[in-house]
């Protein structure tokens, strides 16, 4: 006897794999670590020093990033907190959501003093995230973050 899916079967089972389809939609690496992605290479550092030595502080469980690692007229992608951190001019951070306001993809870099979306080719200027150019409608969205010293964490 042949047997046949019903249609909440079929519909089921075509919405869970959409849906761990789209979990990944922007991630064009195949498998982002959730890492940070900047604008400039960073430089090599010499290795951190053994715990216990007092000289380096580990960094703070909330805290995004240095204020060092964010270069000026530049950014830094967080796509795990899905926020860019840009700084403008010297010692002025901005945050802005990461999810670009055309079709949601994650902005991958910054670069040329824009923000930019691989997807289809957005892009938002480093100062107010304002478009400067491509298909979205609307600037990112603001995020909060607090400067305290040297560190950066979402506020």
């Amino acid at each position: 006897m042949r047997r046949t899916a019903s249609r909440r079967s079929v519909l089921v089972a075509g919405a869970a794999a959409l849906a761990a389809g789209c979990s990944k939609y922007g991630d064009e690496g195949g498998g982002d670590d959730g890492g940070e992605k900047t604008s400039a290479p960073e430089s090599s550092s010499a290795p951190s020093e053994p715990s216990g030595t007092g000289s380096r502080k580990p960094p703070a469980a909330d805290e995004l990033t240095k204020t060092s690692a964010v270069p000026v007229g530049g950014g830094k992608v967080f796509p795990a907190d899905k926020v860019v951190v840009t700084q403008p001019a010297k010692g002025d951070f901005k945050a802005f959501s990461a999810v670009c306001t055309h079709q949601g993809c994650t902005v991958k870099d910054v670069s040329g003093g824009t923000i930019n979306c691989p997807c289809h080719g957005s892009k938002f200027k480093v100062a107010d995230a304002s478009v400067a150019g491509g298909p979205a409608p609307r600037p990112l969205d603001p995020r909060q973050i607090k400067v305290t010293g040297d560190s950066i964490t979402l506020a």
